[in-house]
């Protein structure tokens, strides 16, 4: 999703070849998302770039799709017993958003998924403007969007090597060599990688598994309009999805770069919290699978051009939400690389690349 939105906003003003490492661009983190757009998610910065990239998901452009992009979800978020200062800050934090939470009572959570154990909870409250977001219809439409553009978008194109000659980047990859003037390095879990082998400062990233499953919902109950349930100290959650439901143990366990796989136990641990504090009985996984939340320590995207490399933009380290936030930092990674400013809501040296030296 980070190469292809900012491949996008690019190619509106200049030529842009995508080099994709995968037989099909999507293969690692995009197309494993768990598909909610959450201005209540992340720190002060993330939550700024999502709500910078609300307006351009509601109301695409002309020709990006002809499907909707976002649609209601709404979360519910529960306080285990004894981590009530964890729920009064995640509160007081919901309260500062476009659409502020609202704490409710035992009676509505039940309204809204009715099998949430009453007794498992001391609080709750509900996030109303969370909504489900259609990861590939927003990420075929940067991809298509490239390509009316006549950019190019080439599979099977690992990067070997990356130099700069003669002021320009020269991409040794599996399907050729590419040069050009600016190079974005928007390589997730890799992300470090391209930039040591560009002999550029790496910025310390580190992919974080996170785990994932589907599983039948309870017998006879319509789950459609159920929202997201989880727990404030990121333990579980849960989602309707395709008619069953989603659920995660919220794992976040460091991994180097690679084709992450469900591990058995994070797979248990999940169906065992989900089924305390609900209930749901699970009787059978149907698909289990695993993405990377590559991530720096503060847990903020970096995005910027590099301080030590002309001509070299990062667009890494976006934990997570990358998806939610693709407009916006896909503009913001466009700009570093035209050197040109952007009216997003957000400070530059909050995402800038520096900061992480």
């Amino acid at each position: 999703m980070a190469g292809a939105s900012a491949g996008y906003f690019l190619s509106a003003v200049g030529g842009v070849t995508l080099l994709e490492m995968e037989s099909a661009p999507g293969y690692h983190s995009t197309g494993r998302s768990a598909a909610l757009f959450s201005e209540y998610y992340g720190n002060r910065t993330v939550r700024a770039l999502t709500a910078a990239s609300r307006a351009f998901f509601m109301v695409p452009p002309p020709g990006f799709t002809d499907g909707r992009l976002l649609g209601p979800r709404g979360v519910v978020a529960l306080c285990p017993h004894g981590a009530e200062e964890r729920f009064a800050a995640v509160l007081a934090s919901g309260l500062t958003t476009p659409t502020p939470v609202r704490e409710i009572d035992a009676d509505e959570v039940l309204r809204h998924c009715p099998i949430v154990r009453t007794g498992w909870y001391s609080r709750a409250m509900f996030k109303p403007a969370a909504m489900d977001i259609d990861v590939d219809l927003v990420h075929q439409g940067f991809l298509r969007g490239i390509r009316a553009n006549g950019g190019t978008v080439v599979s099977s194109a690992k990067v070997r090597g990356l130099e700069r000659r003669g002021g320009v980047w020269r991409a040794d990859t599996d399907a050729g060599e590419y040069a050009a003037p600016v190079v974005v390095n928007a390589a997730g879990a890799w992300a470090d990688e391209v930039a040591a082998m560009a002999g550029v400062r790496t910025v310390g990233l580190v992919p974080l598994r996170r785990t994932a499953f589907i599983t039948d919902p309870p017998d006879g109950m319509d789950i459609a309009r159920w929202p997201m349930v989880a727990d404030v100290t990121e333990t579980f959650y849960f989602k309707p999805e395709s008619g069953r439901l989603l659920v995660s143990p919220s794992d976040a366990t460091p991994s180097p770069p690679c084709d992450a796989r469900p591990g058995d136990l994070d797979v248990a641990r999940a169906a065992e919290r989900v089924q305390e504090a609900t209930t749901l009985v699970i009787r059978s996984v149907k698909h289990a699978w695993a993405g990377l939340r590559t991530a720096v320590p503060d847990d903020t995207p970096v995005i910027g051009a590099a301080p030590d490399a002309p001509g070299f933009v990062w667009l890494a380290g976006l934990s997570g939400y990358g998806v939610q936030s693709s407009p916006a930092t896909g503009r913001l990674a466009a700009a570093a690389a035209m050197n040109t400013p952007v009216e997003i809501d957000v400070d530059p040296a909050d995402v800038a690349p520096e900061r992480c030296f």
